[in-house]
């Protein structure tokens, strides 16, 4: 009767372990689907931006000064060429005065 017993518990472990394969296969299946994928790339993308928005944020607000020298100068990058042009009609105003016409003068 020992063996019966035995038998019986082996084969219950064995439908047991059958079952746990079985119930991990699925969750590994479900884990590699693209869309699961998909979102997990998305989630881990979405923290890397977070993580480098606040690290962004605490160097701000440690060197204030620095962060609105930056941003200055991008800006001016960036108004270059309208800065140019204004500067140019300038130079242009200036430099074309006739010199023997006074302002002061009246006639």
């Amino acid at each position: 009767m020992t063996r019966k017993i035995a038998y019986r518990e082996a084969c219950a472990r064995a439908d047991a372990a059958r079952n746990q394969l079985l119930a991990s296969a699925t969750i590994a299946k479900d884990r590699v689907t693209p869309a699961r994928l998909k979102q997990d790339a998305v989630d881990k993308a979405w923290g890397a931006i977070k993580d480098s928005a606040a690290n962004a944020v605490n160097a701000a607000q440690q060197r204030p000064v620095a962060i609105g020298a930056a941003l200055a100068g991008f800006a001016l990058y960036l108004a270059r060429r309208p800065l140019a042009a204004l500067f140019g009609r300038l130079y242009v105003r200036i430099s074309n005065t006739p010199p023997d016409l006074s302002e002061t003068d009246d006639g």
